[in-house]
């Protein structure tokens, strides 16, 4: 089982009753308990202009894990990976990080927060490996069956969309019942994300988290 770290000291804003900004509130820290009682809330932490930032899009990009939309050539790319889960998920949040990526916004302060919530069995990375070298992947927070992607890279061609993929069957076959990837951009809508207004993203939250992890998550991280 994950470990729950103490919880937060403060008290996070109610997106139920935020309106007009997918920004919701500013402050606070991002020790382990802040960050996980913001996602058991619906809302996750990124950086604007210097100061912490609390999200809430609205409405909120979710992948249905039955509409992942995959061609021929994406599976046939599949094919050429060897994906693996939490074998180098610090390498996988630094390559995310990369400040030589366009929009970059992955801080070491987040990148230090992450790592420390993978420690604890919270965070997860899911892994394209391709002749001994890490082609790509992407890493999120598993709380209960609510899956929080929050970001992905790649090296090499379809690497990240692999590892995506793998990741879509790992938590249908898990029971999960929420993938949630923030805002949906055209890029992912090609995969099948869609968009759902933020009170409905939250009632679905709030049944995913009162459920038991999917197997392959369940454990602590050394």
């Amino acid at each position: 089982m994950p470990c729950e770290p103490p919880p937060s000291v403060w008290e996070l804003p109610d997106p139920a009753t935020a309106a007009g900004s997918d920004l919701v509130g500013v402050g606070a820290d991002l020790e382990p308990g802040t960050i996980l009682a913001a996602y058991r809330a619906g809302l996750f932490p990124m950086p604007v202009e210097g100061v912490l930032g609390w999200w809430s899009p609205d409405p909120r990009g979710v992948l249905p894990l039955d509409r992942l939309c995959v061609s021929r050539s994406l599976r046939r790319s599949c094919r050429r990976f060897d994906v693996r889960i939490d074998t180098a998920c610090a390498e996988v949040i630094a390559a995310c990080a990369d400040p030589g990526r366009a929009n970059g916004w992955i801080s070491e302060g987040i990148q230090r927060a992450y790592r420390e919530l993978h420690r604890l069995g919270w965070v997860h990375s899911v892994e394209a490996w391709t002749d001994g070298e890490l082609a790509g992947g992407l890493y999120g927070v598993a709380v209960g069956r609510l899956f929080a992607g929050e970001s992905m890279f790649h090296h090499r061609t379809d690497a990240s969309k692999a590892a995506l993929v793998a990741l879509v069957s790992l938590l249908a076959d898990g029971g999960a019942t929420l993938l949630d990837v923030q805002w949906r951009t055209g890029h992912l809508a090609s995969l099948g994300v869609v968009e759902i207004p933020r009170a409905e993203y939250l009632s679905r939250l709030a049944d995913a988290v009162s459920r038991p992890l999917p197997a392959v998550f369940d454990q602590a991280m050394s």
